[in-house]
């Protein structure tokens, strides 16, 4: 497994990989929990805003970052991570990997080369955020394995 620079090409996979990623949590876990009014209004077109999001997390100039995990088979996972550095703080924005590639370590690898460019930047904190239910306690763990400490929130929605 190689972790490289994103290039422009790598896009439409990238895309793919997200939707394919967090497909799960927002059917199988989200719109259950709070319903088809609450789902919809919340992230109705949560497809759609992947395809928005992905193509902004790249921008070296803005000091956004992509890196790339694959390997003979392709894309396995990305990282896009972004910096301040008046604040000197950095943010992890997002973090997937293949459902078949999981538990290799990709994800620490992919952590770990996103915070290594933080720190040569001169970022002192980065932010690393993940949600508290079922299917966000893998990321929990790997963040925890990785240093960082929890900070609890709480997020309620109700229908009116």
């Amino acid at each position: 497994m190689n972790i490289r620079a994103y290039a422009d090409s790598d896009l439409p996979r990238l895309i793919e990989l997200t939707i394919a990623t967090f497909g799960p949590f927002y059917e199988e876990g989200f719109r259950p929990l709070v319903g088809d009014a609450i789902f919809e209004n919340q992230h109705g077109r949560w497809r759609e805003d992947y395809r928005a999001q992905v193509p902004a997390l790249h921008d070296p100039a803005d000091g956004k970052l992509v890196a790339v995990a694959d390997d003979p088979s392709g894309i396995v996972g990305y990282v896009g991570w972004n910096y301040d550095l008046e604040r000197n703080n950095g943010h992890i924005e997002i973090l997937a990997v293949s459902a078949a590639h999981r538990g290799r370590g990709i994800g620490t690898r992919l952590c770990e080369h996103a915070f290594s460019d933080l720190k040569e930047r001169g970022v002192e904190v980065a932010v690393i955020g993940t949600g508290g239910d079922d299917f966000h306690a893998p990321a929990r763990a790997l963040y925890a394995s990785l240093g960082c400490t929890p900070y609890p929130v709480a997020v309620y929605y109700r229908r009116l």
